[in-house]
């Protein structure tokens, strides 16, 4: 027998997820916040109001999600409510659930690594419906969550889980899920290497010639953890930038484009470029 979330859920993965098509109780529940919460953030403005729907029902969408996820994500970081609006206030009105999606991965990249116990019955409700093997699977391959030795309770990323949870919607197979992720790993783990080698030879080596001491390695772990936000969205922008760049020449210009034998040539190539426009 089919519960309302469940068929719920199967309307949005087929529709891609993108349509107002929650109610009040079905984005608490995903979103994982009581309804009282989502009112109260509707009445501050932190999030837009929802589609009316048949019956003068409120129906709410992707984008309310990618809201919430990304107040909570704020919250974690240890802003206060009034430091939430003023951030929220800044985003442009008509941003979609990518564009919102992308603010909360960089928000996160500031809250150090942690991971939380979670029942299958609460992946359940965040997830808006039943959780299958083949879903469990599937988030474990992206990294969202390990299995413990009890079956029904598992280890979450909180960073990672409303990108898994929404990646369950894409109809891709897991061989390729993993694919994909050896890939990332592969290239962020050579940019991340890179990058080290380039502050230790070009910041700290002259720093701790000019400042030798012990205050020196606290300085220097200061301005890491300063520049850790700046060095991540700089790397995203210059990925979406190649990305788009690619997209373009494989399915518009009709070529494959040139394989990069540097994996930081997109990385250098948008620096130079923003260097020659500001």
């Amino acid at each position: 027998m089919t519960t309302q979330a469940e068929g719920q859920l199967g309307r949005e993965r087929t529709s891609g997820g993108y349509e107002p098509s929650l109610t009040v109780d079905e984005l608490a529940a995903r979103a994982g916040v009581t309804v009282r919460t989502v009112r109260f953030y509707s009445t501050r403005g932190l999030l837009p109001p929802p589609s009316i729907g048949p019956r003068r029902v409120g129906r709410y969408g992707a984008a309310h999600l990618s809201r919430l996820a990304l107040i909570e994500e704020l919250q974690h970081h240890g802003l206060t409510l009034a430091a939430i609006e003023r951030y929220m206030e800044q985003l442009p009105p008509d941003m979609t659930a990518h564009d919102l999606a992308i603010h909360r991965a960089l928000v996160a990249s500031w809250i150090p690594e942690g991971a939380t116990e979670m029942s299958r019955e609460q992946l359940a409700r965040r997830a808006g419906g039943s959780v299958t093997e083949s879903d469990i699977d599937r988030l474990a391959a992206m990294s969202v969550l390990e299995r413990t030795e009890d079956p029904d309770t598992f280890r979450i990323d909180p960073g990672l889980l409303h990108l898994g949870l929404r990646l369950l919607d894409v109809p891709i197979a897991q061989d390729t899920i993993l694919a994909a992720r050896d890939v990332m790993l592969k290239h962020s783990r050579q940019a991340a290497k890179e990058l080290t080698r380039l502050f230790q030879d070009e910041v700290w080596a002259p720093y701790r010639e000019r400042e030798p001491g012990p205050e020196a390695v606290e300085a220097m772990k200061a301005l890491s953890a300063d520049m850790k936000p700046m060095v991540v969205q700089a790397l995203v922008t210059a990925f979406q930038r190649s990305l788009k760049d690619e997209l373009r020449r494989r399915y518009v210009d009709g070529t494959d484009g040139e394989q990069d034998a540097d994996p930081l040539a997109h990385v250098r190539r948008s620096a130079d470029s923003d260097a020659g426009t500001a």
